[in-house]
C-alpha cells in the first residue's frame, strides 16, 4: 500500500492542471476536500471534469467551482441542491 502525506492543499494539488479529471471524496456536505476545492478556486484551474457523489451547494463545496465556471463536466449522482447546476439538468 502507498502511503503519502503532504503538508497542504497547496502540495497535494501539485501537478493539477487545467482539462483534467478529479474525483472528490465525501457524501454530501461530509467529507468533502474543502481546503483542496478552495486552492482549485484560488490557482482558477479550469475545464475540470469533476466525479463525486453530489455537485455541492450554490455557496460551498464543489459549488464554489461551478460558480467560477471551472467545471467543464460534472459526473454526480445527485444535483438538486445545486441551483446552478440543477437548472442546465
Amino acid at each position: 500500500m502507498i502511503t503519502k502525506t503532504v503538508q497542504d492543499a497547496q502540495s497535494a494539488l501539485e501537478g493539477v492542471e487545467d482539462g483534467m479529471t478529479l474525483m472528490l471524496g465525501g457524501f454530501g456536505l461530509c467529507g468533502i476536500p474543502e481546503n483542496a476545492i478552495a486552492e482549485l478556486v484560488r490557482r482558477g484551474t479550469k475545464d475540470l471534469t469533476c466525479i463525486s457523489n453530489n455537485a455541492g451547494v450554490d455557496d460551498f463545496g464543489l459549488g464554489f467551482l461551478l460558480q467560477g465556471k471551472q467545471i467543464k463536466k460534472m459526473i454526480s449522482s445527485y444535483v438538486a441542491r445545486t441551483m446552478s447546476l440543477s437548472a442546465k439538468c
